[in-house]
């Protein structure tokens, strides 16, 4: 038989490193049931992909000033004629193949800052060639939102209709693309992607809190006032980092993305004890490792919570969306969220310090959570083959890692 070809897409390689977690678990599941696929990437950081992971990989934009600022004539030129070659590289690239898959990621969302002709109009090319050329494009465990820009809003919807299959990380998503317009009956909503990464071991640094930080300056819809969201949420947190200190407790200062290093450099330069260092993780499995060593977590991106959980570490969420909301709910600790955007150090520390207490309780809660994601995540995979790999019969179960 002629191998299948299947290609992966999104922002992979870029630095985020939820992104490429998703990456890894739908890696993992290819190898696993269906290793005579040929896979390739179309992404934001080819180099690095190709490297980690082993996989042939392109650049997904042309131009590759594509996320920097255009205030030159020249890179206003670049941008546009940008737009029109990647239309032509992308369908090239799609046609190359018989299934694209979108590993999770928030790409039907706005939570962040988003421009629409950045990443919203790169999957509307990979959706459009996908239904143009049949080749069949899958958006698997992704995250989506209600978004307030119109031209967003618009190229995400579509993208939605044109796909292939679709799955969502959370009910809330899959909501999201009902009220936009988009028939979901036959979406399945299923864990996210990340907790199909094996576990690390279980081990602890007695008295270590580590605090995942983040370059937050609110959503796509607070520009106006993202610089005053950015100062109150890092002296927010600064001001618990340095309570925890004062109290005697070792901090980790753990980040998800190569733009949160600044938020890092300034609490280390205000708090200037040595019982706050900084963790170097370069994957999902580096800080499921740091989580699982602390006694307790605080973190803000949402996939240094997913780890904090999978690691079975009791843990407080700087909520900044809805979807983290949700996954701490799902999870047993919905009572322990704050608001991202007004961090208020004082009801931060009484909030951790009750989850604290009840350590010993949540960590069962946790243990006993992500045994149903386990099974739960094999339905997903499942339903993956059935939809994209129906001639292959494979019927054998995943074994995640130990």
């Amino acid at each position: 038989m002629t191998p299948v070809r299947v290609g992966v897409f999104g922002l992979l390689g870029s630095g985020n490193l939820g992104n490429d977690g998703s990456l890894e678990a739908v890696l993992g599941y290819l190898r696993a049931e269906h290793p005579e696929a040929v896979v390739d990437a179309l992404c934001g950081g080819p180099e690095a992909v190709a490297a980690r992971y082993g996989i042939p990989a392109t650049r997904l934009h042309w131009y590759r000033g594509e996320y920097r600022t255009a205030s030159r004539a020249g890179a206003v030129v670049g941008k546009g004629l940008g737009k029109l070659v990647d239309a032509v590289r992308t369908a090239a690239w799609v046609r190359r193949h018989d299934v694209v898959i979108v590993p999770g990621m928030g790409v039907l969302e706005a939570t962040l800052p988003l421009r629409p002709w950045g990443f919203p109009y790169s999957l509307f090319l990979l959706c459009a060639s996908g239904r143009l050329l049949r080749t069949r494009v899958a958006l698997v465990g992704v995250g989506a939102a209600p978004i307030g820009s119109r031209p967003t809003r618009a190229l995400v919807r579509w993208s939605a209709r044109l796909a292939a299959y679709r799955s969502y990380r959370d009910a809330l998503s899959r909501d999201a693309m009902r009220a936009m317009g988009v028939d979901t009956a036959r979406d399945g909503v299923h864990p996210d992607l990340a907790f199909a990464l094996p576990a690390p071991p279980a081990h602890t640094s007695p008295g270590l809190v580590c605090v995942g930080v983040m370059d937050f300056h609110g959503g796509d819809d607070d520009r106006a006032r993202a610089e005053e969201i950015h100062r109150r949420y890092l002296d927010g947190t600064t001001r618990f980092v340095r309570a925890l200190v004062e109290d005697g407790r070792r901090v980790r200062l753990l980040t998800g993305d190569a733009c949160d290093a600044p938020v890092v450099e300034a609490i280390l330069d205000s708090v200037d004890s040595p019982l706050v260092t900084a963790a170097g993780a370069a994957s999902l499995a580096d800080l499921m490792e740091e989580t699982a060593a602390a006694d307790a977590v605080v973190a803000t991106r949402y996939h240094n919570l997913v780890c904090a959980l999978k690691a079975g570490t009791p843990t407080l969420a700087l909520s900044y969306a809805a979807k983290s909301d949700a996954l701490m709910a799902g999870m047993g600790l919905g009572a322990y969220c704050h608001p991202a955007r007004e961090v208020d150090a004082g009801r931060l520390l009484e909030q951790f310090r009750a989850l604290e207490k009840r350590s010993a309780e949540l960590r069962q809660t946790l243990i006993e959570r992500n045994q149903d994601i386990a099974r739960r995540l094999e339905d997903q995979f499942t339903a993956l083959t059935e939809a994209l790999f129906p001639a292959t019969g494979h019927t054998h179960t995943r074994q995640e890692a130990p």
